[in-house]
């Protein structure tokens, strides 16, 4: 072989021999990786194919409307009302509106865009969505409570003496009055109007226990439909379903009930203390607590049919619940988790929010929540990437 092609070999060989010796310092360094991965107990394959946490940022709201704020949502907004008027802020935080009057024991509700806060033991009451007031009144009689529909009709219970226990009053959305129904027993606590505008539900409690006191067609009827005396226990709230009936949460059951005298039990858990409940549409969540065993309690959501969804243990201590668009977001003592309708727990990162100091969670939309204290009101945002 003469040299120039001895030359031209040597040239050939060369890229080759270049790119093992590129090939062998690559799987020494794999090599090298893998075995002090496997001494301090990683897993670098697992976590290549394992998914990234969900983390949650926290973004602070700014509702500066006094003291013993209450929060509500409002379609996509956030309401409030404290000790020196409402507010309501849209998703990005913009104040929308504002209101400012003097409440001393601050309530708020809502049903869909529409809200409407009162003075528990005072007179004011406000009517509102997002971007107005639509009603503002002062009762002659001490306010108890007040509920609002998803249409914009509302009733307000008050007490105004001359021996009657309690006095509902319905509005409709042009804020006319145009029903009243008198108590003259018991203590009236609250009061439903119906999906259609036509029926109203007063929970009062009696010598006995809780009673439902259901007027049907109030536009053309002054006297009750049924009442519905629930003896020996105590019902802590009601509310209309869409179909007409009355879900009912009592101390240890809950059951729908409608001026039929048709009652059904959807779940019961006697053998438990409960410690929060929410409903959102056709969705309802419990919190219960084991009797004597600390913490220890159970989670279960249901639909409205008593239909089981999902049922989970938990051993830390729950300090409040939320649930919105077939999701539910708990509060703990220790942080928040987010669960699906199944009661399904959405992983999240360590340490992503520290719930120190919250006192209540508010679900706004799925992997959307408010958490609220006496100073401050946070919004948190699950984010998976």
């Amino acid at each position: 072989m003469k040299s120039d092609d001895v030359a031209i070999e040597k040239m050939r060989k060369s890229p080759i021999l270049i790119l093992i010796l590129v090939v062998i310092i690559i799987l020494t360094l794999i090599l090298g990786y893998l075995l002090l991965s496997h001494i301090m107990g990683e897993s670098p394959i697992a976590a290549i194919f394992s998914p990234r946490l969900a983390e949650i940022t926290a973004e602070e709201f700014n509702f500066d409307i006094g003291r013993a704020r209450m929060f509500t949502t409002t379609g996509s907004s956030i309401a409030a009302a404290g000790t020196l008027g409402i507010k309501v802020l849209g998703p990005d935080g913009v104040e929308t509106l504002r209101d400012s009057f003097r409440m001393g024991q601050p309530a708020i509700a809502s049903a869909g865009n529409y809200c409407i806060a009162f003075d528990i033991g005072g007179s004011a009451v406000r009517v509102f969505n997002n971007t107005q007031v639509t009603a503002a009144l002062e009762t002659s009689g001490t306010v108890v409570s007040a509920s609002i529909n998803q249409n914009g009709w509302y009733c307000v219970v008050t007490q105004d003496g001359g021996g009657y226990r309690g006095v509902i009053t319905v509005y409709n959305n042009y804020g006319a009055d145009v029903f009243k129904a008198y108590i003259g027993s018991g203590f009236v606590l609250s009061a439903a109007l119906s999906h259609d505008n036509k029926s109203l539900a007063i929970l009062s409690f009696t010598e006995t226990g809780s009673r439902i006191t259901f007027y049907d067609e109030i536009d053309s009827n002054d006297e009750p439909e049924y009442r519905f005396d629930y003896s020996g226990g105590f019902i802590v709230e009601i509310s209309y379903l869409p179909d007409g009936n009355v879900l009912a949460f009592s101390a240890d059951l809950l059951f729908t009930v409608n001026s039929n005298g048709e009652n059904n039990i959807l779940y019961s858990y006697h053998d438990n203390r409960l410690g929060a409940y929410d409903y959102d549409k056709d969705f309802i969540a419990l919190h219960l607590y084991d009797f004597g065993v600390g913490y220890q309690g159970r989670l279960i959501t249901a639909l409205t049919d008593g239909t089981i969804l999902g049922e989970t243990v938990i051993e830390r201590e729950v300090i409040s619940i939320s649930a919105v668009d077939k999701s539910l977001v708990v509060l703990r003592n220790d942080g928040i988790t987010f669960y699906n309708e199944e009661l399904e727990e959405f992983e999240m990162s360590a340490g992503a929010f520290s719930a120190a100091g919250a006192s209540r969670i508010l679900a706004v939309r799925k992997n959307i929540a408010l958490a609220t204290s006496d100073n401050s009101a946070v919004i948190l945002r699950r984010e998976e990437h």
